[in-house]
Order: C-alpha cells, then sequence, then structure tokens
C-alpha cells in the first residue's frame, strides 16, 4: 500500500515540486498550474521530468 514521494520539474515552467507516486487525482505545478500527474490507478502517470525519488517506502 505504500508509495514513492517523487521529486517533478515542469515542463512548462521548470518548477521543481514533490508529488506522491500514487496520486489519487490531478497534480497541477504550484507555479503555472500545467498538469503535472495524473491517476491511473495505481501508479500515477507523470507529466514532467522526474528528477529523484525522495523518500521510498
Amino acid at each position: 500500500m505504500a508509495g514513492d514521494f517523487i521529486r517533478v520539474r515542469c515542463e512548462d515552467c521548470e518548477n521543481e515540486q514533490v508529488l506522491f507516486g500514487k496520486a489519487a487525482g490531478e497534480v497541477g505545478c504550484a507555479v503555472c498550474g500545467s498538469t503535472l500527474a495524473t491517476p491511473a490507478g495505481g501508479e500515477a502517470e507523470l507529466h514532467g521530468d522526474v528528477l529523484e525519488v525522495v523518500e521510498a517506502r
């Protein structure tokens, strides 16, 4: 049931943001509002550059 926290860079504004790898809802960039992740029935589909796994569980 555990998941990973992932640092993702926005493709539009290059803001770096940490999000949960199993996001249940759409996650938008805090700066420009573009979509960084969409739910996909388990692991979220990421729409940015994955920089690192911040914390693995």
